[in-house]
């Protein structure tokens, strides 16, 4: 018997899953070419990872939102399952958050997405191959061990994305009424400055270090580190500097905001000195300040002070380009 081409890690619980997985499993059942192992429980990866290793696919494909895909990626670096010889890496669009997926070129229909991975993996995989730097994220309160991701959100950028998770969500609403909601917030909270219980909180102040320069204090409104090439709005973000980490920081006042979402509207962010805006990229940032939380591809880490979370270049791993 041929051995598959694909394994495919599902996430059930995941909420784009919800509505999607029963199509998902139909699929796999007429497709033996693909091994589908389901985990609910980030502590289940490592099994997920050990048993697709024995089956050796062209391509490693995960169906969860951005929380899934950070998790399985930190077993991948960590786990050493594959040895030096881990197989591309495929996203499937689901779950709340897809930034990884977008950047990737998956987006609409997971099944659908499926149908065009597995076309690509019984053909020539090279044209649909891409190399990803990744983050490595380690220190922080709890001492975390390093966990490797693409996105990391942080100060009030972070605030943001735990209101929409923890405040809005919860409310059942469609992902677009939800985004949009969460977007009125933010312009209530930043741009007008109104205080009410209802809206984000303020964002603590931080402390940023990128390269071994002299650190960038203050509260930011927006604090992103990533690798991937689609950002916010979709622009393209031109960087100081040399390294693989890409870092934007947005000071909290208006007038910085406007410039910063002007400027990346106009595909210029980080082309122009802006007052308020840092634009740079690097190998290395420590983040620190008093509890204060980023996020990494849908999970929480906490800074402290004396405590920074540190930053680093992670080697890259290759990954499959599902857009024809």
């Amino acid at each position: 018997m041929a051995r598959p081409r694909i394994a495919l890690i599902s996430n059930p619980k995941s909420t784009g899953n919800l509505a999607q997985l029963p199509r998902i499993r139909a699929f796999c059942d007429a497709h033996p070419d693909i091994f589908h192992y389901e985990v609910e429980h980030a502590d289940q990866i490592g099994e997920a990872m050990r048993t697709i290793a024995r089956i050796c696919p062209a391509v490693l494909a995960i169906n969860g939102g951005d929380g899934t895909v950070q998790a399985a990626l930190t077993e991948i670096y960590n786990g050493g399952h594959f040895g030096n010889a881990a197989p591309p890496v495929a996203v499937l669009p689901s779950g709340k958050t897809n930034l990884i997926a977008l950047d990737l070129g998956a987006n609409g229909d997971p099944v659908e997405a499926l149908q065009r991975l597995l076309d690509i993996a019984h053909a020539d995989l090279a044209p649909h191959l891409v190399a990803r730097e990744l983050i490595s994220l380690s220190g922080g309160e709890s001492g975390i061990k390093p966990v490797v991701g693409m996105f990391l959100g942080g100060a009030g950028l972070a605030d943001i994305m735990l209101y929409c998770r923890e405040r809005v969500y919860p409310l059942g609403l469609p992902n677009g009424v939800s985004h949009f909601i969460t977007a009125v917030a933010v312009i209530l909270r930043q741009v007008f400055r109104l205080r009410a219980s209802f809206l984000p909180p303020e964002p603590r102040p931080l402390s940023v270090s990128v390269r071994q320069r002299g650190a960038i204090t203050g509260r930011f409104a927006f604090l992103f580190v990533t690798t991937l090439e689609k950002l916010l709005l979709a622009s393209e973000v031109g960087t100081a500097g040399t390294g693989s980490l890409k870092f934007v920081a947005v000071e909290q006042n208006p007038v910085s905001m406007l410039r910063a979402f002007a400027a990346s509207l106009g595909g210029k962010l980080g082309r122009t000195k802006l007052d308020g805006v840092h634009v740079e990229e690097a190998d290395e940032i420590a983040i620190e300040g008093d509890e204060s939380q980023v996020i990494l591809d849908g999970e929480t880490f906490r800074a402290g002070l004396g405590k920074p979370i540190l930053l680093r270049s992670a080697a890259s791993l290759s990954f499959v380009r599902i857009a024809a």
